[in-house]
This record gives structure tokens, C-alpha cells and sequence, in this order.
């Protein structure tokens, strides 16, 4: 790892939750029939938020090693939904080559898909010696990060 960018904003906590279960809101029978121990979100609001601090946290993280987005040789992004990953390569300037993405085959498999996509990269061959690897997620909280390696 030769850098990275971490960032919260509780101030978007609201947007994207499972509202029940925790010592806040334990579960009881009543938060079981009240269906509060699903994930609850805003699309649109975590969309763009989801958009626009992953790629703001790849830039930082790229910048404080000197590297550009050119440098990038794979970007390995946390799998939410296509829409969000295809804006991000758009921001990024990043071919669909560059990018891997298995959305298809597992669906938004939460914090596990950044490991998933990233054996399937090594499995592929996608990845070689030397290569500039991004890792980009956000989350709950609201939470987001993005992490550079150089294999």
C-alpha cells in the first residue's frame, strides 16, 4: 500500500442504514415485524454522494504519491450498482478495460466485493508486477476510501 484516503460525514447518516438491531434499537419482536433490519437507503441522495466521494478519494489518495489518473492500472471498485461504476470510470477517464467489475455474476455483495473482484483480477490475470491498483468503496455513516497499491 503506498497510499490512501478515508473520510466520514455523519451528517448523511439517514441516508443509508439498517435502523434496527443495534444497542440503539435493539432487536425485539417489534422491530422483526417492522421489517427494521434491512438495509434502508435514499438511491438518488447515495448515488451522487456515492459518485462523487469515490472519485474525489482516488484523486487525493493518487495525489499524495504524485501519481494521475493515467497511472492507474486497475481500478477495483466496491461493487453497489452499475450506474455508480460506470460514473466513476467516466470521472476517472478510465476505459471499461481498466476497470473490473463483477456486478453481474454476485450482485452488491457489501464489504466482501472489493475481496471477490480482487481475486477474480488475480485469477483473470489482470494483474501483473508493479501495477498501480486502486481500491474505492463508500458506506454507511456516511463512509467512504479508496486505497493505492502497488502490486
Amino acid at each position: 500500500m503506498i497510499s490512501f484516503d478515508f473520510g466520514s460525514d455523519g451528517s448523511g447518516s439517514d441516508l443509508l442504514k439498517i435502523p434496527a438491531g443495534g444497542s440503539r434499537l435493539p432487536t425485539s419482536n417489534k422491530t422483526i415485524e417492522q421489517k427494521q433490519h434491512f438495509i434502508k437507503m435514499e438511491g438518488r441522495k447515495v448515488y451522487k454522494f456515492a459518485k462523487k466521494m469515490m472519485v474525489d478519494s482516488v484523486i487525493k489518495a493518487l495525489e499524495k504519491v504524485d501519481l494521475t489518473r493515467k497511472d492507474i492500472d486497475l481500478l477495483v471498485p466496491h461493487q453497489a450498482n452499475i450506474r455508480i461504476l460506470e460514473a466513476v470510470a467516466k470521472k476517472l477517464h478510465l476505459p471499461k478495460e481498466k476497470i473490473m467489475i463483477n456486478l453481474e455474476k454476485y450482485g452488491n455483495t457489501s464489504a466482501a466485493s472489493i475481496p471477490i473482484a480482487l481475486d477474480e483480477a488475480i485469477t483473470q490475470g489482470k494483474i501483473k508486477k508493479g501495477d498501480i491498483i486502486v481500491l474505492t468503496a463508500f458506506g454507511a455513516g456516511l463512509t467512504w476510501g479508496a486505497i493505492i497499491i502497488r502490486w
